[in-house]
């Protein structure tokens, strides 16, 4: 399968865009995956038009994680680029300067979980199952996960689900809070849909700055933060039109149309 066919990008209404993973049967993450992937993230984060970004894979799984196989064939010098490869590509998905929204159905493991943790919101069918079972192959996630996932369900369930390994249902991933909503099975695409068209709705320029403050809060001190907090609210929202349109529209009682940019 070509490369550009393992990871198709669409444009929907309200500035939302579909990256949605096409590697069957399990959309497992090889190198052409993380390339292909890595391509449009790029691109997403050069146009000022998208405002959220919504991340499915296609079938029956979100992905099953990296390509076993394509691992094992390579010497050690080939995994660890595909390792740097992989790490490296998350963080430019994590970093995009738009919310992404995960839909997640069937399995999120390994790699496809990492892939997960780097969006910013999950939504995942109630079926779908979590996990991280590389200690199984003598690895540890190394896109990210070990960082990712104690910052979002705390350190203690994090080492639970490194070192032993086993797969978490939605629901008790729901509970730790490592997805944000769950649907009925097969309502996982439409229920991320809503949730990323809504944001699109939302002032382009506040949904930005509300992202660079937020993902900066586990870093910043508190003084830090609201020092950064300060600096957005003065640079880039007071005297914008965004701003502006917003206040208009609540005196007039309609919905704001935000231009962003």
């Amino acid at each position: 399968m070509p490369e550009g066919e393992l990871v198709s990008r669409r444009g929907e209404e309200d500035g939302v865009e579909l990256l949605l993973l096409q590697h069957p049967p399990v959309n497992a993450i090889s190198t052409p995956v993380l390339r292909a992937l890595d391509r449009h993230v790029r691109t997403l984060a050069e146009d000022a038009r998208v405002r959220a970004v919504v991340l499915a894979g296609d079938g029956q799984y979100f992905s099953a994680g990296a390509d076993v196989k394509e691992m094992s064939s390579l010497a050690r010098d080939g995994a660890l680029e595909m390792v740097r490869l992989g790490r490296e590509v998350f963080r430019r998905l994590a970093e995009l300067p738009v919310p992404v929204v995960a839909s997640i159905q069937g399995l999120a493991v390994g790699g496809g979980l990492e892939l997960a943790l780097a969006c910013d919101l999950r939504v995942a069918g109630e079926s779908a199952k979590f996990g991280a079972p590389e200690a199984t192959l003598g690895l540890i996630p190394a896109w990210g996960g070990t960082q990712r996932l104690p910052r979002l369900v705390g350190v203690a369930k994090a080492k639970e689900l490194v070192f032993a390994g086993g797969l978490l249902p939605a629901a008790e991933a729901l509970r730790i809070g490592l997805v944000n909503k769950v649907v009925p099975a097969g309502q996982e695409l439409r229920a991320a849909r809503d949730v990323a068209h809504t944001i699109g709705q939302r002032s382009p320029r506040a949904v930005r700055a509300a992202k660079r403050t937020l993902a900066a809060a586990s870093e910043l001190s508190l003084d830090e933060g609201f020092q950064l907090e300060g600096e957005l609210v003065e640079r880039e929202l007071l005297g914008s039109p965004d701003l502006e349109e917003g206040v208009r529209a609540f005196l007039e009682h309609r919905p704001p149309k935000f231009p962003g940019g």
